[in-house]
């Protein structure tokens, strides 16, 4: 076995406010950051230390879920009201007849289609937001914000809700992206 001997940890432009691990080489031609974790302690456990991207994470998944629930209803829907986006699926389930559009089929797709344009980039602007070091309260804030007004969205557009409640979901989940991503702007400013 060989024994890990600790290298100089490289400087940071920002502090970052949970613990820093030291930074282990095998040898002289290992690559410095290759091996950022002691051996003793299991890669996961590293992630689990950045308490705001464990939180991240949390509502990332609880999104995803949401976006799977939304695309299984979509074709539940579609099995419900027998109305089939390709010919091949209606043949199978009674004849071309069913080849057609449904209004309400077509308003589950409309609404998972919204998750996946805005969730998306939710995920990347929150994983490069918690990265930063932001308070974890602020950061779970965000995320917590952004979940809730996603999820009142799709309600909205499934129950067909009254008009302003799935426009003013939409643009309140808009503001914890728009402040993520000035944050990581201003972050990386001083590397452009």
């Amino acid at each position: 076995m060989k024994h890990f001997r600790p290298v100089r940890v490289l400087k940071r432009p920002r502090d970052i406010p949970y613990p820093r691990l030291p930074v282990y080489a095998r040898d002289e031609t290992h690559h410095l950051w290759s091996s950022c974790v002691p051996p003793s302690l299991p890669a996961r456990a590293v992630m689990i230390r950045n308490e705001v991207f464990s939180c991240f994470l949390f509502y990332a998944v609880l999104l995803i879920v949401k976006m799977y629930v939304i695309a299984i209803i979509t074709g539940q829907v579609r099995l419900r009201k027998k109305a089939f986006a390709n010919p091949e699926d209606a043949l199978r389930h009674g004849g071309l007849q069913f080849h057609r559009e449904d209004p309400y089929v077509e308003r589950c797709r409309r609404a998972h289609i919204n998750d996946m344009e805005n969730i998306l980039p939710f995920l990347f602007l929150g994983a490069i937001y918690s990265l930063t070091g932001p308070s974890l309260f602020v950061a779970r804030l965000h995320f917590l914000v952004f979940s809730l007004s996603r999820l009142l969205h799709t309600v909205a557009y499934l129950l067909a809700l009254r008009a302003p409640t799935r426009s003013v979901a939409y643009t309140i989940a808009q503001i914890p992206c728009v402040s993520m991503a000035v944050q990581i702007l201003m972050s990386v400013m001083a590397y452009a």
